[in-house]
């Protein structure tokens, strides 16, 4: 009989645990795909404004006398109350965008997100700024972040494009787009070119006795291949289309930066900023932290961004982490720790 107690509560419990982790698992996919149903991306707003006040306040406290900081604080509370009975409209509005580019373009998936949300609120009054960051990639990754800024000049928006270490081939596409390129001096810029590489292995096949076979429809389906052996004819197509995107390049620019000597720009050479200048390839020398502090006092510098929401399950291991690190930290506080 006590066996049969003690069987039966093991039972019952062991049947209240799985219940437990069945209900609790349905519960976090259910929810987890009606998160995924009401997308999964946000955009997140900083107003740069407040940010550089705390900055000015904790420099300030840090440096000044008791007597100075009671000055400050109450001249900070009159400016405070002057732009709050300044209407809305006397106060300008400055959108800022981030986009830092790889060869794939992968952030233009956020980027025509962000333009979107801008211009969904942007009139002629306001700015957007871009800080672009790229050494170039895909034609036609970067062809459609171009497209994306045009979008915001097409709209009449004043449009200024900040490049602090690099905009390169096709993040100078995106960058010729803007009413004004301001760069810092040694950031790189220009790059007009394309290039195509591909590796052969045809000959290594060959050697090892491998037959390889590729059959097409259309005689410039496949110009040059990485296995098959190459043709002079397959070389010459392929020379004339970068030829060809080349000539769209320059000529996108010319049309966006008339102003400029294509022809002398446009060899794939870069330059540093402070030559690009001289080559009106770029308007101002100027980081883009500069220029920002510089509108903050009249204007309301918003940052926008599209920030990936994360769903239940990411919060759930996102806290449990925490908690890990909690518990164990003290164990691991004194290990030294390397990262590349």
């Amino acid at each position: 009989m006590d066996f049969l107690y003690e069987y039966g509560l093991f039972l019952a419990q062991a049947l209240t645990i799985a219940g437990t982790i069945i209900f609790v698992a349905g519960s976090l996919l259910a929810m987890s795909m009606r998160q995924k149903n009401h997308g999964s991306d946000e955009i997140e707003i900083t107003r740069l404004n407040e940010k550089f006040e705390a900055m000015k306040t904790a420099l300030g406290s840090a440096s000044s006398s008791k007597q100075e900081l009671k000055k400050q604080r109450k001249e900070t509370k009159k400016a405070k109350k002057k732009a709050n009975k300044q209407s809305s409209p006397n106060r300008g509005r400055i959108f800022v965008i981030n986009f830092e580019g790889d060869i794939k373009g992968t952030n233009v998936k956020n980027l025509r997100e962000e333009v979107t949300a801008i211009l969904t609120v942007a009139t002629e009054k306001d700015q957007v700024i871009v800080n672009v960051e790229s050494g170039g990639g895909m034609v036609h990754a970067y062809g459609l972040g171009a497209s994306q800024l045009d979008r915001i000049r097409s709209k009449s928006i004043p449009l200024t494009v900040c490049v602090d270490k690099v905009a390169a081939s096709g993040g100078y596409l995106m960058a010729c787009v803007a009413d004004k390129i301001v760069a810092a001096p040694f950031a790189i810029i220009g790059s007009i070119g394309v290039i195509a590489q591909i590796p052969n292995f045809n000959k290594v096949l060959k050697k090892h006795d491998v037959e390889f076979e590729q059959v097409t429809a259309g005689e410039y389906k496949r110009t040059l291949t990485m296995f098959g052996e190459n043709t002079d004819q397959g070389r010459q197509k392929m020379k004339e289309d970068l030829e060809e995107t080349h000539q769209l390049f320059k000529n996108f620019v010319s049309e966006h930066r008339p102003s400029l000597n294509i022809d002398k720009v446009a060899t794939g050479e870069h330059w540093l900023a402070t030559r690009a200048f001289e080559l009106d390839l770029v308007d101002e020398l100027k980081t883009s932290d500069d220029l920002l502090l510089e509108q903050s006092g009249e204007n309301d510098i918003l940052e926008v961004k599209l920030k990936a929401k994360q769903t239940l399950i990411q919060k759930l291991t996102e806290s449990a982490a925490s908690l890990y690190y909690l518990v164990f930290s003290k164990k691991t506080q004194d290990t030294t720790q390397y990262f590349l």
